[in-house]
């Protein structure tokens, strides 16, 4: 198969459609939306047998095998993987929490080691320590 390897925007993981122009974020491959114009990014040879049909750029392996997640899912701030493997792991290799996030450990799954910043002092404890409540 064709490499099509591209950098969508912020520089994210994607598909490069037969247009050799258009980029399609690698979450947005295969979720039954064409993206291509001719639609390749949708065709069973690509999307038949998720995630062994896809590109290797495409997909990131979280620590536990059974599961996996989009390549632009990866240091997104978000526990795509479940046990925070695509956000903290080795594998993953995330750079620290960027000026949109606080740094702490986060009392819900939902996010790994930073939560996004517009949640600081807004009255919910997000943090464990809640300094997102008191020194953010």
């Amino acid at each position: 198969p064709v490499n099509r390897f591209c950098a969508a925007s912020n520089n994210r993981t994607g598909f490069l459609c037969d247009d050799k122009v258009t980029c399609v974020p690698a979450s947005q491959v295969c979720n039954t939306v064409s993206n291509c114009g001719s639609g390749e990014d949708e065709q069973e040879e690509l999307c038949g047998d998720l995630p062994r049909s896809l590109p290797g750029h495409l997909v990131f392996r979280c620590s536990n095998p059974a599961y996996w997640v989009y390549a632009d899912q990866r240091c997104n701030g978000m526990n795509d993987c479940g046990d925070c493997s695509d956000e903290t792991g080795s594998l993953a290799a995330c750079p620290p929490c960027g000026s949109e996030w606080w740094n702490c450990r986060p009392v819900l799954y939902e996010y790994c080691s930073c939560i996004p910043r517009r949640l600081c002092r807004d009255g919910i404890q997000h943090c464990h320590s809640w300094s997102d409540e008191y020194i953010c």
